[in-house]
């Protein structure tokens, strides 16, 4: 368990020293990026608001080839979201999950995001798919299943943006299933002492969430984009998500 001053004063110096690889599997689109910035943007902006840590980030434009030279380039990675599926038969994302294979087997540390989330379950065995339940948008609530010494402060259930219609239905084999819902089974997961994944998206704003509901209304249809708009007045826990991710990388 953390607690020791010993143990924090560990987990500060590595704070210090922190670089992490942000794979981006996807661009925010045009008409959003003035207000909200790009993926990149989002993750740095919520590592800052949570930490007063000078990390550093090195970004790779997954689609365009990009990958580290050396795994150990970066101390840790993180794989975004994406308006792609982890399923479809492109080169990007065969390389990509080839890429986490290799991240894996290296115990290096890495964390998952959405799509992210649902392409390590399915690059290391598990399954990733369309859900039966449709479109997940809006602020959802998962409870806490187990509690790992990262997760500090505690929560017995937390809230996070949400804004998907694939999940990972079948888990890798030694993945530990954190937090769940009735909507979304598997929406926290680690695999050994060295990835961790969400489907939820701590990095959105709830106004880009918004904007995405609104954009994609036709496709949601009334029911779901009004329940998720109004979901949008719910207290959101990024800050605690953001300090797990941080701690878990750091340990």
């Amino acid at each position: 368990m953390i607690g020791s001053l010993s143990d924090i004063s560990k987990i500060f110096k590595a704070f210090q020293e922190m670089k992490i690889g942000i794979l981006q599997a996807d661009s925010v689109r045009e008409e959003f990026q003035a207000e909200f910035g790009d993926y990149p943007d989002m993750f740095m902006q919520l590592f800052k608001d949570a930490s007063n840590a000078p990390l550093t980030f090195e970004i790779y434009d997954i689609i365009a080839n990009q990958l580290p030279k050396n795994i150990d380039d970066c101390d840790a990675y993180l794989i975004t979201g994406s308006r792609f599926s982890v399923y479809e038969d492109l080169d990007w994302i065969h390389r990509l999950r080839d890429f986490v294979v290799e991240l894996d087997a290296a115990r290096k540390k890495l964390i998952g995001i959405c799509f992210g989330h649902q392409l390590i379950a399915l690059a290391l065995g598990g399954k990733a798919e369309l859900a039966q339940v449709g479109w997940g948008v809006g602020v959802h609530t998962s409870a806490v299943t187990k509690t790992a010494s990262f997760m500090e402060p505690k929560l017995s259930q937390f809230t996070a943006l949400v804004s998907h219609q694939d999940q990972v239905t079948e888990l890798p084999e030694g993945a530990k299933c954190l937090a769940s819902s009735d909507f979304c089974p598997f929406s926290m997961i680690q695999i050994g002492s060295h990835i961790l994944t969400f489907q939820g998206h701590p990095e959105f704003h709830r106004d880009y969430s918004k904007a995405l509901i609104e954009m994609r209304q036709d496709i949601l249809g009334d029911r779901i984009s009004t329940e998720g708009l109004e979901s949008l007045s719910k207290k959101t826990n990024e800050d605690i998500l953001a300090q797990w991710i941080m701690t878990f990388c750091a340990l």
